[in-house]
């Protein structure tokens, strides 16, 4: 014990001992109130899930304040749901209720990375948001939320890479050929409403979509 107690005999460590025993209680007793009223100190907490978007935009050479900000966001709207592919997303659009949230909020997340000059795909975001965006529309159509789901899914690829043909066909073979007319429209006028762009730069739209009126 003695070499336990021997700094003790310097003042500053008497010192240093009294304050880190006040400092201990103090936190202790300020800890427990915020885990009870589940508060957040939200400026550091926000610093510190920054920080993984910094580093991450940092190594890739991508813009540190938009790296950032998707990982800030992503913490402080609990968006972390809405990273990545979104396959959580896809399969819970066919298996329980989503609301309009779920698909806005994978639309910005989306668009916010690709902006922020992020790359991770634009396949699967673009048919979470489909899928998504279907099942939130379900209950204003009075239509099976899987139904729109799916519809959904192949509609908003369909603009985004003017494909509506091909869209079709995948509608069909994923969720059976009854969907075909259903799906045909909705990639239909998804496509007539994405205008002459796509996600693909090298794809190009030969005969103009809209014919001029007069």
């Amino acid at each position: 014990m003695n070499w336990l107690l021997a700094p003790l005999q310097f003042a500053f460590m008497q010192t240093a001992l009294l304050a880190a025993l006040l400092v201990g209680v103090t936190c202790a007793v300020l800890g427990v109130y915020v885990v009870l009223r589940r508060m957040a100190f939200i400026g550091d907490a926000l610093a510190h899930t920054a920080l993984p978007g910094v580093v991450v935009a940092y190594l890739y050479g991508w813009n540190l304040f938009f790296g950032a900000l998707v990982a800030g966001l992503a913490w402080a709207l609990g968006g972390e749901r809405f990273l990545g592919l979104g396959l959580g997303l896809i399969d819970a659009a066919f298996t329980q209720p989503l609301g309009m949230q779920e698909a806005a909020g994978k639309w910005a997340f989306t668009v916010l990375s690709l902006a922020s000059g992020f790359k991770g795909g634009e396949v699967t975001p673009l048919f979470a948001i489909g899928a998504t965006l279907g099942n939130a529309l379900a209950p204003l159509l009075a239509l099976p939320a899987p139904l729109l789901a799916g519809i959904g899914l192949v509609a908003v690829f369909a603009g985004a890479a003017n494909t509506p043909l091909a869209c079709t066909l995948m509608a069909m073979e994923l969720f059976g050929s009854g969907v075909g007319v259903y799906a045909a429209l909705a990639c239909a006028a998804s496509y007539a409403c994405s205008g002459h762009h796509g996600i693909y730069r090298a794809q190009r739209v030969d005969a103009p979509k809209h014919r001029p009126v007069l």
